[in-house]
């Protein structure tokens, strides 16, 4: 996994008169409005920026920072609060891919748990999902997002997209998540495999 900044995050100000509503904010200045801005998000609300930007979608999670930051090529578009694991069932820390998609899914190991617009990182149960954001972790393993963000980034991204979890806090300017051709590889061509024999488990 790449390096990154140990230094911690010093979250700017946010004047009163970006007025964040519920479940979203925009923002109409660049990454950098989409970073101040997900630094004043409550438990619930997300920003996304009008999808001007051109290339793949990647995505970065910050555990400590209970963020998703989402890149269109190199250009930040949108950000949310997540909810990660809780202590005991802790999300991974890694590069993954997008290994599967379903808009309607239930958990096989949870109690029927609902997981609207899942996209699956791993075949033993770790996916995005819309679900409860209380502004902590709270889950076991998967990341939840606002419901409404959710059905955003699910039409957004590809199978085999980059997401990248990490234990650091994230700093304005990091670059976007770096795609590992040989890994996207390896993971698509294990989604055609698994998805036949392994349909799902997670949060």
């Amino acid at each position: 996994m790449p390096q990154r900044s140990t230094f911690a995050m010093t979250l700017p100000a946010i004047a009163a008169a970006l007025a964040l509503s519920p479940t979203l904010a925009h923002a109409e200045d660049g990454g950098a409005t989409v970073f101040n801005a997900a630094a004043s998000l409550t438990p619930g609300r997300y920003v996304w920026e009008a999808d001007a930007a051109a290339g793949p979608v990647a995505i970065l999670i910050s555990i400590p920072d209970q963020r998703m930051y989402v890149y269109r090529g190199d250009a930040l578009v949108a950000a949310s609060t997540v909810s990660t694991g809780k202590d005991g069932n802790d999300t991974p820390v890694g590069i993954f891919t997008i290994l599967q998609k379903k808009e309607v899914h239930r958990s096989n190991k949870y109690d029927d748990a609902p997981m609207p617009y899942m996209q699956r990182l791993t075949w033993d149960g770790v996916a995005i999902h819309a679900g409860r954001n209380p502004g902590f972790p709270a889950s076991h393993g998967c990341i939840r997002v606002p419901a409404a963000f959710a059905k955003k980034l699910f039409a957004a991204t590809e199978m085999g997209a980059t997401v990248e979890v990490t234990d650091l806090p994230v700093v304005d300017g990091m670059a976007a998540p770096a795609g590992q051709d040989a890994q996207t590889a390896a993971a698509n061509k294990a989604a055609a495999r698994e998805l036949k024999s392994f349909l799902a488990s997670a949060d």
